[in-house]
């Protein structure tokens, strides 16, 4: 029986040397397939820094724009909260989605 065994997998280096990577592969807890899991979730948590980092650095330009014109400031309330003057009178025109 032994001698149908090719004899590269009866040498007890290479046996021990695939019990290893087969332990890597599946049994370990830091095995190859949570490795790639891991990777993938580090990619989309980089991706996700640095969305918002480029949202925080347009937010705070947009709010330094804000706190040093006061025409733009007034611009923003009138629009975003409906702020008006005390002579004024605002019409407000919603269309229906269809």
């Amino acid at each position: 029986m032994w001698q149908k065994i090719p004899p590269l997998l009866r040498n007890k280096y290479v046996i021990t040397g695939l019990a290893f990577l087969l332990w890597l592969t599946f049994f370990d807890r830091n095995n190859f397939i949570s490795q790639v899991n891991l990777g993938r979730t580090l990619t989309e948590q980089r991706q996700q820094r640095s969305f918002y980092l480029k949202e925080i650095k347009r937010d705070s330009t947009g709010l330094h724009e804000l706190m040093s014109d006061t025409t733009l400031l007034e611009k923003f309330a009138r629009e975003k909260y409906l702020m008006k003057k005390d002579n004024e009178d605002i019409y407000l025109i919603i269309r229906d989605k269809e």
